[in-house]
C-alpha cells in the first residue's frame, strides 16, 4: 500500500514504527494523519508521532502525485468506480476520496479538486468467527442460521463477517457475497483479493438489490452475504431471501438488539434473522458481547 503514497509521505511512513497498520488520511494543507491498532496519531516531518502543530503538513504536489500513482496516470479509466467514493488498489487495500461533487443531469458526474484520501489496509484476521461460527452451523450440513452482526462503526462488523464467510463456504455451502463497497472480498478488478472460502461467488459492486436479483436467477446460492444493511428497501431485500429459502449472514450498525428492533426497516423482517451477534471495542476491535439466539 506504500507504493502508492507520494514520495514524501512514503519516506516518512517507512520511518515510523507500525504496528498493525489501519488508516493513512491525507488532507491538503492539514496534518498528515495515521491509525493503527493502538489509536490515531500526527506524524511529524521527521516521521515521529508528534502533536498537531508538529505534524507534517500535506502539500498539493502531495495529493497530485498520489492520485497519479493509485489511478496510474489515467482518471478517467477509473472514473465508475472513483464516483463510488473509492478506490481499490491491489491487494485489496481501498482509497476513500473527497473533493467537490459535479452533477450533470440529475447525476453525479465527476469529482474534481481533491481535497484528502484515506488509505485504509486491507486485512483477513483469519480465525476472527472461530467462536461463533458453531453457532452459526449447528450442525453440519444442515441449514445455516441467518445471522446479524450488529455493532458502532469500527468495532469489526466486515472482519467477522469476511471469516464467518469463509469458513461456511469452506464447510461446503454454496456462498453468494454482494460485496456493494468491495469491503468484504476486497476485490481488485474483479477478483477477490482476500479469502472468502473455497465455494464463493463474489458479486462485485452490485447493488444490493441488483445482486441479490442475479444470485437468485443465476448462482443458486444456499447463503447469501451482504455488508450494512439498513435501508428501508434492504427489508423487501430480506423478504425475497426468505422466501427463496436463502439463509442471510449481514451486517448492520448499532448498540444493541433492543435498539435494532425499533428501528422501522426492520420491523418486519425481524423473523428472518435467527442469530444475532453484537460486537464492540471494549476488548479491542471485534469483541463479542452476545450471541441471541433469537428464533
Amino acid at each position: 500500500m506504500l507504493n502508492y503514497l507520494a514520495p514524501a509521505i512514503r519516506e516518512l511512513m517507512k520511518r515510523l514504527p507500525l504496528r498493525d497498520l489501519e488508516e493513512i488520511r491525507l488532507r491538503l494543507h492539514r496534518p498528515l494523519m495515521v491509525r493503527d491498532g493502538k489509536g490515531s496519531f500526527y506524524v511529524s516531518a521527521q516521521g515521529r508521532p508528534c502533536s498537531p502543530g508538529q505534524a507534517y503538513l500535506v502539500s498539493r504536489d502531495d495529493l497530485e502525485r498520489t492520485l497519479q500513482l493509485i489511478t496510474e496516470n489515467s482518471w478517467y479509466a477509473w472514473e465508475q468506480e472513483i464516483l463510488g467514493g473509492y478506490l481499490t488498489l491491489p491487494g485489496g487495500h481501498r482509497v476513500g476520496i473527497a473533493g467537490q461533487a459535479v452533477y450533470s443531469g440529475g447525476g453525479l458526474k465527476t469529482i474534481r479538486n481533491i481535497s484528502s484520501l484515506n488509505f485504509r489496509q486491507a486485512r483477513a484476521v483469519l480465525g476472527a468467527a472461530d467462536a461463533v461460527v458453531g453457532q452459526v452451523v449447528p450442525r453440519l450440513g444442515s441449514p445455516v442460521l441467518s445471522t446479524l452482526i450488529v455493532s458502532p462503526p469500527g468495532c469489526g462488523k466486515t472482519t467477522l463477517l469476511r471469516d464467518l464467510t469463509r469458513q461456511v463456504a469452506n464447510l461446503g455451502y454454496q456462498v453468494v457475497v454482494v460485496d456493494e463497497r468491495s469491503e468484504i472480498a476486497s476485490s481488485y478488478q474483479g477478483v477477490p483479493q482476500l479469502d472468502v472460502g473455497v465455494q464463493t461467488d463474489v458479486l462485485d459492486g452490485y447493488t444490493k438489490e441488483l445482486g441479490v436479483q442475479h444470485a437468485l436467477r443465476a448462482l443458486a446460492p444456499q447463503v447469501l452475504v451482504t455488508d450494512e444493511i439498513g435501508h428501508q428497501s434492504d427489508g423487501w431485500i430480506l423478504a425475497e431471501l426468505a422466501r427463496s429459502g436463502v439463509k442471510v449472514m449481514a451486517t448492520c450498525h448499532g448498540n444493541s438488539w433492543e435498539q435494532l428492533k425499533r428501528r422501522n426497516w426492520l420491523k418486519d423482517s425481524l423473523g428472518i434473522f435467527e442469530l444475532v451477534i453484537i460486537l464492540s471495542r471494549r476488548l479491542g476491535p471485534g469483541t463479542i458481547e452476545s450471541v441471541l439466539r433469537i428464533s
